[in-house]
């Protein structure tokens, strides 16, 4: 199944490249079968900074079972969020 691959051509801006792949088929120019998985111990994903506001009542009882993990408040929040994003997520494709 090895059909020998494109050159891939040269791009002046991101731009050009990312319109390149957006119409072409990367088999066409990688032979995938030779990737090799990699890690990026370093690579952090990016953030925004939102602002949210809740209840007194509620954010009291997200510190207190933060607290009661051990871990920051909106590090709880994030976790509580995919989770929740997972789950709703899994039930649609069911």
């Amino acid at each position: 199944m090895n059909k020998p691959t494109k050159i891939i051509p040269m791009f002046t801006t991101e731009t050009e490249e990312r319109m390149f792949w957006e119409s072409n088929d990367s088999t066409d120019y990688v032979d995938w079968t030779k990737a090799r998985q990699t890690v990026l111990p370093n690579l952090k994903p990016t953030t925004q900074t939102i602002s949210l506001r809740l209840p007194r009542h509620l954010l009291d009882s997200i510190r207190l079972a933060a607290n009661a993990r051990d871990v920051p408040y909106q590090s709880l929040i994030k976790v509580w969020l995919q989770e929740k994003l997972c789950s709703a997520t899994s039930s649609s494709h069911a």
